[in-house]
């Protein structure tokens, strides 16, 4: 019976969620699959006009507060349907409490919007994202793209984007960036290899590594979609001394 259930954990269903699957003769690494085949609308969402501006120093600490309050709703639907399906093989080759940010976005809002209820905030795009990603349980491996797409991107340029908020908003050592710091992974670069090699050691055949990439760049659109949120009230985020 276990070895029938991981068997099942591995093939992506059918239904809206998932593309259409081509026939392949070669199925390359998952994790390769995975950057390679997104990159496009990873740069897309990299490059918005928002995250721009912001790390170039041009928008004031409002507009970091509303993307903060914003990662809250899609921390809070990642982290509760990762726990949801942690007996799944697929989700519990990656799922571990140090990567979780919820409570280290909490800490950062008393700093950025004290008193601010995240629950209260009106952001369509944060809702449909935390709504794909309570859909995304239906199959392991959707959830996975999910988990990927925001962790990793956490330990890798966020890790780069904290020390720029922190000299922009000539922040106290520690205050307003516990996003950005992971007290169990003291070393990311490690920590980043054997996530990719836990995804490799999947055993997805080519259908499932391509329902994977294509939830990945879902992903990106939904986090694209949240910056293009935010840059609809850009001029009202701009510091007056840009």
């Amino acid at each position: 019976m276990c070895q029938d259930n991981a068997v099942l954990s591995r093939r992506p269903p059918e239904g809206p969620l998932v593309t259409s699957v081509a026939d392949t003769t070669v199925t390359p690494s998952l994790s390769l699959a995975m950057r390679e085949g997104s990159r496009a609308e990873h740069e897309a969402a990299e490059n918005s006009t928002f995250m721009s501006e912001l790390l170039d120093g041009k928008l004031n600490a409002d507009a970091y507060a509303a993307l903060l309050l914003r990662l809250h709703r899609v921390y809070d639907a990642l982290e509760a349907a990762v726990r949801e399906q942690a007996a799944d093989p697929l989700v519990a080759a990656v799922h571990d409490a140090a990567l979780e940010r919820l409570a280290a976005i909490e800490a950062d809002l008393t700093h950025w919007a004290p008193g601010t209820d995240p629950a209260g905030v009106d952001s369509p795009a944060a809702s449909a994202y935390a709504t794909r990603l309570r859909a995304a349980g239906e199959w392991g491996g959707l959830l996975v793209a999910h988990h990927y797409t925001r962790y990793l991107g956490d330990l890798s340029g966020g890790q780069v984007i904290g020390r720029i908020l922190t000299r922009t908003f000539d922040l106290p050592e520690g205050v307003g960036v516990a996003f950005y710091e992971f007290p169990g992974i003291p070393k990311p670069k490690p920590y980043k290899d054997a996530y990719r090699a836990r995804l490799d050691d999947l055993g997805l055949d080519a259908a499932g590594i391509e329902a994977v990439v294509a939830e990945v760049k879902v992903a990106f659109n939904l986090n694209q979609a949240l910056f293009a949120e935010l840059s609809a009230d850009i001029e009202d985020y701009r510091r007056l001394d840009s």
